[in-house]
């Protein structure tokens, strides 16, 4: 975000024409936080080429929700503990949304997600990134996979990847 934008004095909103908007969290590595933004404004994009149109407004709606749960610009609020349920939404988000911002035939580290969610506390989830990830994979949406063949994320030892899967929504 520029760094001219007007803040709250504790950093967690923005004011943008006198309305307080949620600031994106600072604790995302800045490489990831591009990678989502970027994700954002295409989603935002498709919103309004979609105009009228559903499902496509759906979905593009949808990919906006990910994008800003992902950011922590929606979901539980980035500055304060996060429940368990909460991670795994923003870590479900991140996941669909580092997705969808890489090439289609790309994939992803649960250790990305877990860098989205988790700031520079991230390793303690990287457990849950891979549950959130095997529950994708258990309806198909994505594809987990180890040394380029698909696995089950709950036993599977060592990196894993994730991939777009055969029910991926788009």
């Amino acid at each position: 975000m520029a760094d001219d934008v007007e803040r709250t004095p504790d950093g967690r909103f923005i004011v943008v024409g006198g309305r307080r908007w949620r600031a994106t969290d600072p604790a995302i590595p800045d490489a990831l936080r591009a990678e989502l933004v970027r994700e954002l404004m295409a989603a935002r994009r498709e919103v309004g080429a979609a105009h009228g149109e559903e499902p496509r407004t759906a979905a593009a709606r949808a990919r906006v929700q990910d994008a800003k749960v992902a950011l922590g610009e929606r979901g539980e609020p980035w500055w304060e503990p996060a429940s368990d349920a909460g991670t795994a939404e923003r870590l479900r988000a991140a996941i669909l949304t580092l997705l969808r911002a890489r090439d289609p035939a790309s994939t992803i580290c649960p250790s990305d997600a877990a860098r989205v969610a988790g700031g520079a506390g991230w390793r303690p989830s990287v457990p849950v990134a891979r549950d959130v990830a095997a529950g994708l994979a258990d309806a198909g949406v994505v594809d987990v996979r180890q040394r380029g063949r698909t696995v089950d994320p709950r036993r599977a030892r060592g990196p894993l990847r994730i991939a777009r899967g055969p029910a991926w929504p788009g």
